[in-house]
């Protein structure tokens, strides 16, 4: 990766049903203010979109929580992902996930845990939310951001018998904090190592 210009933040994600789409669009606008952003739908990934994988500063990984974990479409994409664990391709990019359900809940946590474990495996450090939990006294309400009270990554909520549009506000605004976190701490490490290598 190249230690000149604005760091490269690369979403790499799956969307069954278009609502988690609509999360890594707004990770994406929250990290364009202070990096350069790539999306790459995972189920229809190409050597080019695996080489700008490669060459980003971060990597936020996202799919829909889907009995208890990613997607299948997302596993496929981490299994494959092993030709760089071999080499430490991805060894000190930065890390971060988003996923979302049906449920409030919906396991969602498991799914983020599982990013946060294929990141560790390959060498990547791991970016949490950074925010407090929304929604947790009397005076909060669903419209607070973080409004499921999420830390390690951002989880989103959509009724299943409603299209992307339904994605919840909270939800997009929770995401947008994510990717303008994950960007800033990417400029950072960035200037850390232009540093170290002055």
């Amino acid at each position: 990766m190249s230690l000149s210009g604005r760091p490269t933040i690369a979403i790499a994600f799956h969307s069954g049903y278009g609502h988690t789409a609509v999360i890594a669009e707004a990770v994406a606008r929250g990290a364009a203010e202070a990096a350069e952003v790539v999306s790459v739908s995972v189920d229809t990934i190409t050597d080019k979109q695996w080489a700008q994988l490669d060459a980003a500063d971060a990597i936020v990984f996202g799919a829909p929580t889907y009995m208890g974990t990613a997607s299948a479409a997302f596993h496929a994409f981490a299994q494959a992902s092993t030709k760089r664990w071999y080499s430490q391709a991805w060894a000190d990019k930065l890390a971060a996930g988003f996923t979302n359900s049906g449920a409030k809940n919906g396991d969602k946590s498991s799914t983020l845990s599982y990013f946060a474990t294929m990141a560790a495996q390959h060498g990547m450090h791991w970016i949490a939310l950074g925010l407090q939990p929304g929604w947790a006294s009397t005076t909060g309400s669903e419209d607070d951001i973080n409004r499921l009270g999420f830390f390690l990554g951002a989880g989103a909520q959509s009724p299943t018998d409603a299209g992307p549009e339904a994605v919840h506000k909270s939800d997009i605004a929770t995401a947008e904090h994510l990717g303008a976190r994950v960007a800033r701490q990417a400029a950072i490490f960035r200037a850390g190592r232009t540093a170290l290598a002055a």
